[in-house]
């Protein structure tokens, strides 16, 4: 990470740019250090190993920029651009520069951030037009997104209870910190219990070919309306949590607006989404993906705890907003 942090540093620095950066403007996520330049983003893999998600050498994160390319390429193709190398030569570090690639970013073209649909909504300009719309691309993504044989097998019950032992495992050293224990427990016997009486449920929507390529993050955070609708930053570092029930891609948008106290339009979204795919089936599938959505939500807040680039106020916000992730995660499972 001190390698990093110098590249980091440089990337503050407008002579790092082949373009006139203008302002330059940094978001970190608990994966990435996103620079914000007057007509460009770039974004940089952080050097982590999360064990689902593994950064830790260059060219890994080489391969990783690669692919979120591509991947995002089929919902957002005029957004992003190209993987740049970040070169190092005598004491002077640019981007697509000479000498040694010390860091890769993936370009994207920049998007005026007051159009992020978080912002839109606690504007309240976010109406049902608009909803119909995301929920008519978001049908027709599913039905064009790839299956397979080796897809569908992500829907069976055994990886499916896979990912959710590997978020137990990873939110014990949170416990009573970010979730309470009993809530923690009152979680696990529930999803256990749900999955066991629907085992059909579950093979049914393998044998239907429900289970794709989907986008595996799909929130308000992560979509720009503007004259278009783009839906950004699906996962590519990990093909598990992409590969998945296209229930679970809808259930992770109704679950967000649910958490921004806007139930009518998650109800709406699924109402819609419904009419365009056809999919009535999935409704019975929904409060269990949306818990699994809040939780995995909860979680990843959580690892904010144990970075080092995050300061303590940024700290104590995250720790509020995870617990009331797990919270609405908690509250899903009451249906169940």
């Amino acid at each position: 990470m001190q390698t990093q942090k110098q590249i980091v540093d440089s990337l503050l620095t407008p002579e790092v740019y082949p373009q006139d950066p203008g302002k330059i403007e940094l978001i970190q996520t608990h994966i990435s250090f996103v620079f914000l330049t007057k007509n460009y983003v770039y974004k940089v893999k952080k050097a982590v190993n999360f064990g689902f998600l593994d950064f830790s050498t260059l060219e890994k994160r080489r391969v990783f920029c690669e692919k979120e390319l591509e991947l995002n390429r089929r919902l957002c193709p005029d957004i992003y651009l190209e993987v740049v190398s970040i070169n190092k030569s005598s004491n002077n570090i640019m981007i697509k520069g000479s000498g040694e690639t010390v860091e890769y970013a993936l370009k994207m073209k920049r998007l005026p951030q007051e159009r992020i649909m978080t912002v839109l909504l606690k504007e309240n300009k976010v109406d049902k037009k608009t909803i119909d719309e995301i929920a008519g691309i978001v049908a027709q993504f599913h039905l064009n997104a790839q299956t397979s044989p080796e897809i569908s097998t992500f829907g069976s019950l055994k990886i499916i209870k896979t990912n959710w032992d590997e978020n137990y495992s990873q939110t014990i050293k949170y416990l009573n910190q970010t979730i309470p224990q009993t809530e923690f427990q009152f979680i696990q016997t529930k999803i256990n219990n749900f999955m066991e009486k629907n085992t059909a449920l579950f093979e049914s929507r393998i044998a239907d070919k429900h289970i794709r390529d989907c986008h595996g993050d799909l929130h308000s955070g992560n979509i720009f309306i503007t004259d278009k609708i783009c839906i950004f930053d699906a996962i590519e570092f990990n093909d598990r949590f992409r590969y998945s029930d296209v229930a679970a891609d809808v259930a992770f948008l109704a679950m967000d607006l649910d958490f921004q106290q806007r139930p009518d339009l998650a109800n709406y979204f699924i109402e819609r989404y419904i009419v365009y795919s056809r999919d009535q089936q999935l409704t019975q599938l929904l409060a269990f993906y949306k818990c699994y959505r809040a939780y995995v939500r909860g979680k990843v807040i959580s690892f904010k705890l144990d970075d080092p680039n995050i300061t303590s106020a940024e700290k104590e916000s995250a720790t509020k907003e995870a617990q009331a992730y797990f919270k609405l995660a908690a509250e899903y499972t009451k249906s169940l």
